[in-house]
């Protein structure tokens, strides 16, 4: 391979590879499973399973604050600029009653 084709095949090369952010703040597993009120195993299995992209950064997982917000994005239940002033609960959408009560309590049915 001459070296003008060498050149052109590494530049294709590196424009490929993500960009990864050097000025991104990133954070531990601890300070997302603490932020989301969540054990540090669940966010390990989340970045595991793939749903949490994150980079593996000498002693472990960073989560950048740009793909933490995509996670939460991807499991909203309804998008964010959908702001009816109140909680949806299950069935509303469907144009059954929602039920709030106390624990053990359950709608008459």
């Amino acid at each position: 391979m001459c070296r003008s084709h060498y050149n052109e095949a590494k530049e294709l090369k590196r424009r490929r590879r993500p960009l990864v952010m050097v000025d991104e703040h990133y954070k531990t597993v601890k300070e997302v499973a603490d932020l989301l009120k969540v054990s540090e195993a669940t966010v390990r299995r989340w970045i595991k399973a793939r749903e949490l992209r994150a980079i593996d950064i000498g002693k472990g997982w960073r989560i950048g604050s740009r793909d933490l917000d995509a996670f939460l994005q991807g499991h909203a239940t309804r998008p964010a600029q959908d702001t009816g002033g109140g909680l949806a609960l299950p069935g509303e959408a469907a144009g059954q009653s929602g039920f709030l009560g106390q624990k053990g309590d359950r709608p008459a049915r």
